[in-house]
């Protein structure tokens, strides 16, 4: 199994000062999972290099068994350092995609034209694609060959408009998951804020939020194993 995972190279929260980046559990559960069931993985960004992370998901409140894991993991971090850029990625080399989240995604991926055209090959291709927390929104200008959104009639979630208000970065990002997806003709749910919720709709995984990303990984694993074997 050939799985890509594409992470942010945005690190400036708005107009705030502040610094985003990507999410460390929404990056290191799924990798965790994938790896350990001997997926090979690459690490792709828009400028290519290390990937900025989210100074949030750093602090105590944030660690789980993944995070601590990757914390110690220093060939991870090397890899990490080192990601491919988008621009140099080809379809047929992988068998799967996952987004990790972290708010960067609604400013970079979601508009950067090689990563829409990325998503859009892997899904004519019939190959799995997965979206965490904030990463579904790199989806609302995905269009199927039909000329219609990506996410239009699909089952699907995403962080919901109840948590960005919690993180009180509701007037801060540049849409509202819950709100673009609904818009676009997506079929939006959510479970309870901060657990695990994710929805399959055919080869589209999305999971709510970081206690999902696990979960979301878990999905994308049985899926290819259905598709490929």
């Amino acid at each position: 199994m050939r799985i890509l995972f594409v992470l942010t190279s945005h690190d400036k929260l708005g107009d705030t000062g502040r610094k985003t980046g990507f999410w460390v559990e929404e990056f290191a559960a799924p990798y965790y999972t994938l790896a350990d069931a001997e997926a090979e993985i690459t690490l792709a960004t828009p400028k290519g290099g290390q990937p900025p992370i989210d100074p949030s998901s750093e602090v105590p409140t944030a660690q789980t068994e993944a995070t601590n894991r990757f914390n110690n993991d220093e060939a991870l971090k090397n890899k990490l350092a080192h990601t491919l850029k988008l621009s140099e990625i080809k379809v047929e080399d992988y068998d799967a995609v996952f987004y990790p989240g972290g708010h960067g995604p609604l400013w970079d991926l979601a508009n950067d034209k090689t990563s829409i055209s990325l998503i859009e090959k892997f899904y004519n291709h019939g190959k799995p694609l997965a979206f965490v927390c904030h990463a579904p929104g790199v989806l609302i200008k995905v269009i199927k060959q039909n000329g219609e959104p990506l996410v239009k009639g699909k089952d699907i979630t995403g962080f919901s408009n109840s948590e960005e208000e919690a993180v009180q970065l509701t007037k801060v990002v540049p849409f509202l998951l819950e709100d673009e997806l609904s818009k676009l003709g997506g079929h939006y749910s959510k479970g309870p804020d901060w657990k695990s919720y994710v929805k399959k709709d055919g080869l589209l995984i999305t999971g709510q939020n970081p206690a999902s990303s696990a979960e979301a990984a878990k999905v994308l694993l049985e899926t290819l194993r259905s598709h490929l074997f």
